[in-house]
């Protein structure tokens, strides 16, 4: 093999054979250059420009397949917790249920490849990493400065860039490849390195080249940061950092891709394991049975009357503060809906809970303490605000500063609703108080900051009336979501809702998607049970699956 010359550089062009030429190396083409097209066009051609931006946003830093918390998609079911109150003979059926249910997964799978992962800063894990991190670079920088210079440990890392870039190439990105294979040849590097000619930033400049090719619109200034950085060992860290974000983005991307077919392929299994299960034991519907009828007794029996208090019926109409003046007749959205939502208040010590939703049963439980937090903290919003009035309540700062300061005082409500609410009234007072003055403006009265003290305090009594309100409201926005969307539903907030929108949202999302899923999952079931608590006129307005 030909060895390069001292001084020779290390981008310089390389022609037949391999050797090289005294010719000045040929710039990197751009991202968009004809030279590229092909393969740069297949690389992006199935994602649209900005579609890596959402993998910041997914489930948390947990981990790939993180269950608990998770933002956006559908949840995926197993029967896992089903066996536990099965026969012997069907607990089998159920414990193989769960290996493909938890493999369909969703948008709340995806790793956020913004944040870093756990154990990666303050615990112990974390430190220990960083320490060997922080020892490595500073060895790689001592060897770089030595006379001459050791480049051992340069080229394992420009080996290892090189097989990251590798991997982000598509199977069609031929050229591409022969040309990242050409320019990080190991052996050619070796060859340079013996002879003090491995030109490290140059090399690093083609690989930001390279990087800007494959990386996604939303790592692009990432990329160009680093471009700035003249040290080669911060140079060579940096390109490390954004290529384990540009691996993840790989990992997304792929999950989102196949997530229609594993979708897909969950509904069908997991609702022939659960058909396996029927079939050994025909009673195992009869707790589902039960939640259904008490939702269609709920939505036949007299609407309670009050300017708060919303009619069951109400869950098909158009926006939440539309008045309903007669029931509709039933159909099957309108029970399913009613009997989600009672879900949300259902009783931990009851043991009737529908079979089908067992494996949702604690995910629904977090979506109720949800739902109760929000309650509180819209409640102490609102009497806030009219004590307030719209001078500090117009102002998107001090609304932010005071939901944060909530939800940090609110951590303990359902284990100490008093002294959270205790402390939380001094809290907010004070913040009233200091805004107010840095505005130039007069503050509270003492009779109405003891009036305003004594308003949030009573937030934590069980039969607060604005507590009441709030909580009716907020049930009435989750049955609209559940028939019109969350984005529809947001169009038009009941009174006191306004300010907790992006709260909302979430909470809607999260309970849209659990329950989209179990319905298609469990619809042909759920309609044969309707069958017996409406007539089948009615069951014909509403077909369960298109929900």
């Amino acid at each position: 093999m030909t060895s390069r010359r001292p001084g020779q550089g290390l981008g310089a062009a390389r022609g037949p054979g391999r050797r090289y030429s005294n010719e000045k190396p040929p710039p990197v083409p751009p991202r968009d250059s004809v030279h590229l097209r092909p393969e740069a066009g297949a690389r992006r051609s199935p994602r649209p420009r900005g579609l890596h931006a959402v993998s910041s946003a997914a489930c948390g830093p947990e981990g790939a397949l993180q269950e608990p918390g998770r933002t956006g998609g559908a949840p995926a079911l197993g029967l896992r917790s089903l066996s536990s109150e099965l026969s012997p003979r069907a607990a089998p059926c159920a414990l193989r249920a769960p290996s493909a249910s938890q493999c369909a997964v969703r948008r709340r799978c995806l790793r956020s490849s913004s944040q870093p992962p756990e154990g990666s800063t303050g615990s112990l894990e974390g430190k220990v990493k960083e320490t060997m991190h922080n020892a490595f670079w500073d060895h790689l920088k001592e060897q770089l400065s030595a006379t001459p210079p050791d480049f051992s440990c340069a080229l394992e890392l420009l080996k290892e860039i090189k097989e990251i870039l590798l991997s982000l190439l598509l199977p069609r990105q031929n050229r591409l490849r022969s040309e990242i294979e050409d320019a990080l040849d190991v052996d050619l590097l070796k060859q340079e390195a013996e002879h003090g000619a491995l030109n490290v930033p140059h090399l690093s400049k083609y690989i930001l080249n390279t990087m800007t090719l494959l990386c996604a619109p939303v790592r692009d200034e990432a990329v160009q940061k680093l471009e700035s950085v003249t040290d080669p060992v911060r140079l060579l860290r940096g390109i490390f950092q954004v290529l384990g974000l540009m691996k993840m983005d790989m990992v997304n991307y792929t999950i989102q891709s196949l997530q229609p077919h594993l979708q897909e392929h969950s509904v069908q299994y997991e609702r022939a394991k659960f058909q396996e299960l029927l079939d050994k034991q025909p009673g195992l519907l009869d707790h589902t049975t039960k939640w259904l009828t008490r939702a269609a007794a709920d939505l036949t029996a007299p609407p309670l009357t009050g300017p708060d208090t919303p009619d069951s019926s109400g869950v098909a109409s158009p926006s939440p503060s539309e008045p309903v003046n007669s029931p509709e007749p039933l159909s099957p959205t309108m029970v399913l809906s009613q009997g989600f939502l009672n879900l949300l208040l259902w009783d931990p010590e009851n043991e009737e809970f529908p079979e089908t939703l067992q494996m949702d049963r604690a995910r629904l439980q977090e979506l109720e303490s949800q739902l109760h937090r929000l309650t509180v903290l819209a409640s102490v919003l609102l009497v806030a605000s009219s004590f307030s009035g719209n001078v500090l309540f117009g102002s998107p700062q001090f609304v932010d500063k005071l939901k944060r300061v909530t939800k940090a005082l609110t951590e303990e409500f359902d284990s100490r609703p008093e002294e959270a609410m205790l402390t939380l009234s001094e809290q907010v007072s004070q913040e009233i108080h200091q805004s107010l003055k840095s505005m130039g403006l007069a503050p509270l009265s003492s009779d109405n900051t003891a009036s305003l003290k004594g308003q949030l305090q009573n937030i934590a009594a069980k039969e607060n009336c604005v507590c009441s309100v709030i909580d009716q409201r907020i049930h009435l926005f989750l049955k609209c979501c559940l028939v019109l969307g969350v984005q529809r539903s947001l169009l038009d907030l009941p009174g006191g809702l306004t300010l907790i929108e992006a709260e909302l949202a979430e909470l809607g999302q999260k309970f849209v998607n659990l329950t989209r899923h179990n319905q298609q999952v469990f619809g042909p079931y759920y309609m044969e049970i309707l069958k017996t608590l409406i007539s089948p006129a009615q069951a014909l307005e509403t077909e369960v699956e298109s929900l």
